[in-house]
């Protein structure tokens, strides 16, 4: 099984990232958690490009999710809501609307943050409009607060009551996914 981490933030030493890193150390067997890395190389949302001609970054984002048999998204919260880079390729992705790349996709959510909420508030956002595109998004959260304490300085997660609730919400990603995929 194949999961498509996606990871809302641009920075080098996010924490979010870090999240999605740990989660392809604790996923269980037969579970393969792959990192997307084209978030940066999104162009803008636009309207008259997506009914002419989607550009490569947007193809391979589509393609990647159409691939993977789950996604799980790492948000970091910017202003109280998702990161702008995070929604504009959400938005690519669920074009052309309903049939797209992230309807009826198991899609779990996890967030990151240096504040007292770990990302709460994007993480509902997230999943307010990943349900509007069609996708399947579990239920929960994982809030990872004041996230600067839980990871080393190499960027390793080393919370372990964090790392175990990240493992569950993996595990639980993959057998979601494994009902849908043998009652299809």
């Amino acid at each position: 099984m194949k999961v498509l981490a996606v990871s809302g933030s641009l920075r080098s030493g996010s924490y979010n990232t870090g999240l999605l890193r740990a989660a392809q150390e604790l996923a269980p067997d037969g579970v393969e958690v792959e990192l997307y890395d084209g978030l940066a190389g999104l162009p803008p949302y636009d309207q008259d490009v997506q009914d002419s001609e989607p550009p490569e970054p947007v193809r391979e984002l589509r393609e990647r999710i159409a691939e993977a048999d789950a996604v799980l998204i790492a948000t970091p919260e910017y202003n109280g809501s998702i990161p702008g880079v995070l929604k504009n390729a959400i938005d690519w992705a669920s074009r052309p609307f309903p049939e797209n790349s992230l309807r009826g996709k198991p899609v779990a959510i996890v967030g990151a943050s240096t504040g007292s909420y770990g990302a709460l508030w994007a993480q509902a956002d997230l999943r307010r409009v990943l349900g509007i595109t069609g996708a399947r998004v579990l239920e929960g959260e994982l809030p990872v607060p004041r996230a600067q304490a839980r990871f080393d300085e190499a960027g390793r997660l080393g919370d372990e009551t964090i790392r175990r609730r990240l493992a569950e919400v993996v595990e639980r990603l993959a057998e979601e996914t494994a009902i849908l995929l043998a009652a299809a």
